[in-house]
């Protein structure tokens, strides 16, 4: 599977950014993908993630209520709603997916995940 993140950008506190990552190689279908940011200097942080099979999502507290994940599955692409951006959003943004054959609640867990597209980098300025 091959993945292409895109969508990042320079934004003001408030705005709102839409994510795209674009899947080819394979469909979604038996796929868990989830989003990932990495700040300078900070590790990697899983941020949202949904599982394909029945659509459970999960989100960090960090963005709960103000990001929001989605799949189209005729797009093959995975998007993330970005609203309320702050300051402290600021990061590059990866998107990542491993195969599930079972439904429920995704991981955040970035060791599980088995391909990753290019990050994106997500900019917010106060």
């Amino acid at each position: 599977v091959q993945l292409q993140a895109s969508g990042g950008g320079l934004v003001q506190a408030g705005g709102s950014l839409r994510l795209s990552c674009s899947a080819s190689g394979s469909t979604l279908e038996n796929y868990a993908i989830g989003w990932f940011r990495q700040a300078p200097g900070q590790e990697r942080q899983g941020i949202s993630c949904i599982t394909n099979r029945d659509g459970t999502t999960r989100y960090s507290d960090s963005v709960k209520g103000r990001f929001t994940i989605s799949i189209d599955n005729a797009k093959n692409t995975v998007y993330l709603q970005l609203d309320s951006l702050k300051p402290e959003d600021t990061a590059v943004y990866y998107c990542g997916t491993y195969l599930t054959y079972y439904s429920g609640n995704c991981r955040l867990t970035e060791q599980i995940y088995d391909y990753w597209g290019q990050g994106t980098q997500v900019t917010v300025s106060s």
